[in-house]
Formats: C-alpha cells, sequence, structure tokens
C-alpha cells in the first residue's frame, strides 16, 4: 500500500488542471471557497478509480475514445477562459461565504472529463489491483491523499494572495493560470 500511497501523492500533488483551478480559486477569493472543490475533486477522483476498477474502463474503445477526449478538452478550455477573463478585484476576506465558483458536485464531474484523472485511474487499475490492492481500499487511499495535496495548493493559493492585493497582477495571474490549464489539458490528452 505504500507504492499506492507515494503514487496517489504524486498524481494529487502535481500540477494539474484541478491544482490550477484551486491555486486561482484560492487567490482570488480564500481557502473557504476552496474546500468544496477539494472535496469534490477527492470524491470525483476516487469515484473515477473505482468506475474503472469495476470494469467501465470498456468505455474508452477507440471509438468513443476521441468523443470522451473532446469533451474532456472543451470542458477544460470553458474552465480556462473562466479564470482568464475573471474579473480581477482586490481580495475580499469575507468572500468564503459567497457560492464556489466550482461546486463540489462540479469538482467531482471535472475529474471525469480530466484527461490526468483518466489516465491516474487506468494506471491505478492496471497496476497496483494486479499487485492485489483491493479496490476499495485504493479507492479511499486515493481519495484521504487528495485532500492535503489539494489544500496545499490552496495554501499556496492565499500565500500567493498576499503578493496579489493589485488587481493587474491578480488579473496576471488569473490568465498565466488559465495558460497552464490549457497547457496540462493539451498535454495530458496528448500523452493519452
Amino acid at each position: 500500500m505504500l507504492a499506492f500511497i507515494l503514487f496517489a501523492f504524486v498524481a494529487s500533488i502535481t500540477p494539474g488542471p484541478t491544482n490550477l483551478i484551486v491555486l486561482s480559486t484560492s487567490a482570488r477569493r480564500g481557502w473557504r471557497p476552496c474546500l468544496p472543490i477539494i472535496l469534490g475533486a477527492g470524491a470525483g477522483a476516487a469515484s473515477l478509480v473505482w468506475v474503472a476498477g469495476a470494469g467501465a474502463s470498456t468505455l474508452m474503445l477507440p471509438g468513443v475514445r476521441p468523443v470522451i477526449s473532446a469533451l474532456g478538452m472543451g470542458w477544460m478550455l470553458w474552465l480556462a477562459w473562466q479564470i482568464f477573463t475573471a474579473p480581477a478585484t482586490a481580495i475580499d476576506p469575507t468572500a468564503g461565504e459567497e457560492k464556489p465558483e466550482l461546486s463540489l458536485l462540479g469538482a467531482a464531474l471535472l475529474q471525469w472529463v480530466n484527461p490526468k484523472s483518466w489516465m491516474m485511474s487506468i494506471a491505478v487499475i492496471s497496476v497496483f489491483t494486479a499487485q492485489g490492492q483491493g479496490l476499495n481500499a485504493l479507492c479511499l487511499a486515493f481519495f484521504l491523499v487528495s485532500l492535503p495535496c489539494l489544500a496545499l495548493w490552496a495554501l499556496l493559493g492565499r500565500g500567493a494572495a498576499r503578493w496579489l492585493s493589485n488587481p493587474a497582477q491578480l488579473q496576471w495571474l488569473n490568465r498565466i493560470l488559465a495558460v497552464l490549464l490549457v497547457v496540462s489539458s493539451a498535454a495530458a490528452l496528448l500523452h493519452n
């Protein structure tokens, strides 16, 4: 299980679409709006691993794969556009009381169109279930490992917020993160 926990840590902590959304949200809106995103992303990724392990990975047949990839990339581009065009206003400490930009369900569903999440799920199933690890244990472990990893990205965003009190600087951060979101999604799609 230690090898899987290390894998889950690397998969969760490395930059990807979800990490960048958490970073952007926490930099602009604070820590509290990130909580549903963090929980939803962890649950979504764990459920994706479970479904892939339960045999639904056959949905990735060659004829279906391009459609799922196109839908996923379209979703990622839409999210990147939302971040890129987000209004640059001073960070409000009470912003955490507002409705989050991405809901718990939205963050969970994001994992289902995220190429990085699909690749991770297929890797988990092909490597770790073959080693005799139980599917439910893998899903729970992945969920528990992903939470602090995503929380670190939220803390990084909050730390960056201190230096981004100027709306112009915040707008630059949003634009850089939007471009990174597109690049990370495209890179995952191309390696898929």
